[in-house]
């Protein structure tokens, strides 16, 4: 039944996927406890320790039927969550109760889940970035000879297409995966540091055996699927990676606001839409409205989560010497929370891309009511070649786009730029030979060829690396 008399976060009830949310999970968090004790155990008896098969058989056997209500009952009289998922691992393994956790700080299973728990978060991060990649390079390349205005200032500046324009939106992506790719080349384990760092307890455990404390750790990082561990600590790993994978995290949502600001200004323009559902109410009092509201959601999520990574900054300048513990309750939330952001984002981000609307005879018409100011250069330099003078010439076309202009923004009439040039002897070219020039194709310069060579050679093997399988998202709301 659901809760209705507590709160409840929305990234749980509309935003994020089951996916991401599972990563976030207790489960998915006192599981990799499990795991990683086993993990310890395992590369402690290696060594040497008095520490048996049947003992780390019976931690298998109980690793994920966690009995969560031990626990939490066990905490209110403890205080403290790891204590008391060790008594409560500890009622369900008997014989291996007195082995568990052994010479570990709380931070060897806590701060190396986290460190697992950004590893497989950014995999799902990384795998729907990648589909929105697709879905925009099919787009790109359907529309990649399609003419529209292109704009500077938010002004019309000259012509691009609207596959070309898409490029642009797959660029910035790229920017992010490989920006998340390279923090997770660098993502090491914390390992089994100790209480400040030192190792100090696993030196005492194997009688000041500095090989046997090294080796330790990498059986445990190996056993995780880790490269390595940090080189060196105090109690945590650095809180600067945390900082480090929400930059990164901000940088994908603002490139996903970035889209969703040109898709909210392509819908009034009537030009593009975003997908419309046939039984979609756009507004409550105005039956014909299309509102762009996934783009909006999208716009509204990213501002969040580059708000949010403001908070792992702050929190790694803060941590006095060896660790403090005003991290915790900042750490839980503000990294879950932009994870759980930016899948939200790339849900919608996937669903709006799957199925663009594209009203090409409105695109069209746009273009050619501006198309005669644009070609107002190829004119002048032809008329050049005829005999003219490029100065005065320049100077007539001035004079006579200023009054086109203000004939359609004051007058409320039709742009006869063309009309006026031809009517003027300084210019030694006829209404026809001007309007042979006001084809849009003429006026977008290398933008197919762009398309082409950009996603063949910067996109193809993005894709190629994490293969062809395809993702759909659906809203939730």
């Amino acid at each position: 039944m659901k809760d209705r008399e507590h709160y409840i976060s929305p990234f749980s009830t509309r935003y994020a996927s089951d996916e991401m949310q599972y990563v976030f999970s207790e489960r998915f968090k006192f599981g990799t406890w499990r795991r990683l004790w086993i993990a310890l155990a395992k590369a402690e008896k290696k060594l040497g320790l008095d520490i048996t098969d049947e003992q780390i058989a019976e931690l298998e056997a109980n690793k994920d039927n966690i009995n969560f209500e031990v626990a939490e009952e066990r905490e209110k009289i403890v205080r403290h969550d790891v204590m008391s998922h060790v008594y409560a691992y500890g009622k369900q393994c008997p014989s291996a109760e007195g082995i568990i956790h052994l010479g570990a700080t709380s931070c060897y299973v806590g701060d190396n889940t986290d460190i697992i728990i950004l590893r497989d978060a950014s995999g799902i991060i990384l795998k729907k970035a990648v589909q929105v990649i697709k879905n925009l390079s099919r787009f790109a390349e359907k529309y990649k000879s399609l003419p529209c205005l292109a704009y500077t200032h938010l002004q019309p500046a000259q012509l691009t297409t609207v596959g070309k324009r898409a490029t642009l939106w797959i660029n910035e992506l790229c920017y992010d995966i490989a920006n998340l790719e390279f923090q997770l080349s660098r993502l090491k384990l914390l390992g089994s540091k100790g209480t400040t760092g030192t190792q100090a307890s696993f030196m005492e455990l194997f009688s000041g055996d500095e090989k046997k404390v090294k080796e330790l750790e990498r059986l445990i990082s190996e056993e995780m699927g880790f490269d390595g561990c940090v080189e060196v600590s105090g109690q945590t790993y650095s809180r600067k990676i945390d900082a480090y994978f929400l930059s990164v995290l901000s940088g994908f949502a603002q490139s996903a606001y970035k889209f969703s600001n040109d898709m909210r200004i392509l819908q009034s323009f009537e030009e593009m839409e975003e997908p419309f559902e046939k039984n979609q109410i756009g507004s409550s009092a105005m039956p014909y409205k299309r509102n762009p509201m996934r783009c909006e959601r999208i716009s509204s999520l990213a501002r969040y989560v580059i708000a949010d990574a403001v908070n792992p900054a702050m929190t790694a300048g803060t941590q006095w010497f060896e660790r403090t513990l005003d991290d915790s309750a900042n750490k839980r939330i503000s990294v879950a929370e932009a994870f759980l952001a930016v899948d939200a984002i790339l849900n919608i981000y996937i669903n709006v891309t799957s199925s663009l609307v594209v009203y090409d005879k409105v695109i069209t018409r746009r273009v050619m009511e501006k198309l005669p100011f644009m070609a107002t250069e190829n004119i002048m330099m032809e008329c050049v070649k005829r005999g003219g003078n490029r100065q005065e010439l320049h100077e007539a076309l001035r004079v006579h786009s200023q009054s086109a202009a203000s004939k359609v923004k004051l007058e409320g009439g039709t742009n006869d730029l063309i009309d006026r040039i031809a009517a003027d002897p300084l210019f030694p070219i006829t209404k026809e030979e001007i309007i042979e020039k006001l084809d849009p194709k003429e006026y977008i310069g290398r933008c197919p060829s762009q398309v082409d060579e950009f996603l063949n050679d910067v996109v193809s093997p993005i894709i190629e690396k994490y293969g062809k399988e395809e993702i759909s998202e659906e809203l939730k709301v």
